[in-house]
């Protein structure tokens, strides 16, 4: 998967009958032309033309950067 990341999308989502808060993700593959981010970056994506099967994202900008380890 060059030029590929997988970014994760996590929101919170009442429970209807319990008022309980949810948490739950959304994985979507984004195009990577430079292969800037690495793992743990949070970053910005704005949809596209589909670039392979399942890309229709693209890689606008790295917000922050993953903490050393």
């Amino acid at each position: 998967m060059h030029k590929t990341i997988a970014v994760e999308i996590e929101r919170l989502v009442k429970h209807p009958t319990y008022g309980k808060y949810i948490r739950r993700t959304t994985k979507l593959l984004a195009h990577d032309e430079n292969g800037t981010s690495k793992e743990g970056d949070v970053v910005t994506i704005t949809p596209c033309r589909p670039v392979s099967r399942h890309k229709s994202w693209r890689l606008l900008e790295v917000v922050a950067k993953a903490a050393p380890r």
